[in-house]
């Protein structure tokens, strides 16, 4: 029994004089964080002078790399944009506590804490697209030329749009509504130029657009961003469409006040007049 306790007591004097695992704080929150294939890996706390952190990456099945400005550093996000070039595969990522850039340590292996697993091709978001519209000569059809969101990704030292990346995986799901409605309908296209018919003839329309990959595995990651709203001109847009109640009832008050004023001056001035022709007309006496 004796020895035992002594072996305990040896046992937990060699750890806490010697840790292993325990000698660097280890990174939390581990998150990808990723738009139009420009992929990020976030983690906390930032770190203090005793210890930084080091990123080490691979694809599935493959061994391990490193990112050269992600080594023993201070900071709490590494760009793996360039890293993660095989968009189809998907990718683990450990964040390392290590000793400050130059200190040496005795440990063989040093804390981690993993990452999620990504896979780029699923899980990037798809930012929002910008367009331009265009009206039929019969009023009836807007066409919409969508612009594909450009992504990280290069080739050949051209930088890709989405297009590229998906090719016909790619559709756009355009929301459209009369001006000042609020009954939305939704069109599909597997196409950048979009034409909506049977609009009503001389009425504006708005719309907007988003990427639309259906074949994502997550429901959640198939639409990306939506854009910014865009309405057509309405040629027969009267006056009282165009400005509010209060607008309106506010342009009347003034156009009131404005003929109360000037009836008020002409009618002082009439009185003014009248009473001087009067004095002119009334004859002297004599002394």
């Amino acid at each position: 029994m004796e020895l035992r306790l002594a072996a305990i007591l040896c046992l937990a004097f060699v750890l806490c004089t010697h840790p292993v695992s325990g000698s660097y704080p280890t990174a939390q929150n581990v998150t990808w964080q990723s738009s139009n294939f420009k992929t990020i890996l976030m983690w906390e706390p930032k770190p203090s002078a005793d210890y930084s952190y080091t990123v080490e990456y691979s694809a599935v099945g493959r061994d391990t790399q490193r990112n050269l400005h992600c080594i023993r550093s201070s900071a709490t996000a590494c760009d793996l944009s360039d890293s993660l070039t095989n968009v189809s595969t998907c990718y683990t990522a450990d964040v390392l506590s290590e000793p400050p850039l130059g200190a040496s340590s005795d440990m063989v292996e040093f804390p981690y804490t993993s990452s999620p697993r990504f896979c780029p091709y699923e899980d990037t978001d798809i930012g929002k697209p910008d367009f331009k519209l265009g009206v039929s000569g019969d009023k009836r059809t807007t066409t919409l030329y969508v612009i594909d969101p450009e992504t990280a990704l290069h080739k050949d030292g051209q930088r890709l749009n989405i297009r590229d990346v998906f090719s016909d995986k790619l559709q756009y799901k355009v929301t459209y509504r009369k001006n000042r409605s609020t009954g939305k309908k939704v069109w599909t296209s597997k196409t950048n130029v979009i034409e909506i018919p049977n609009l009503d003839r001389g009425v504006s329309y708005c719309f907007s657009v988003q990427a639309y990959i259906p074949s994502r595995s997550h429901p959640d990651k198939q639409l990306g961003e939506m854009s910014q709203i865009r309405c057509s001109s309405d040629d027969n847009q009267s006056f009282f469409g165009d400005y509010s109640v209060a607008v309106i009832a506010a342009a009347i008050f003034l156009i009131l006040l404005l003929i109360g004023i000037v009836i008020a001056v002409i009618v002082v001035c009439c009185k003014r007049r009248n009473k001087a022709l009067k004095k002119e007309k009334v004859p002297l006496q004599d002394a």
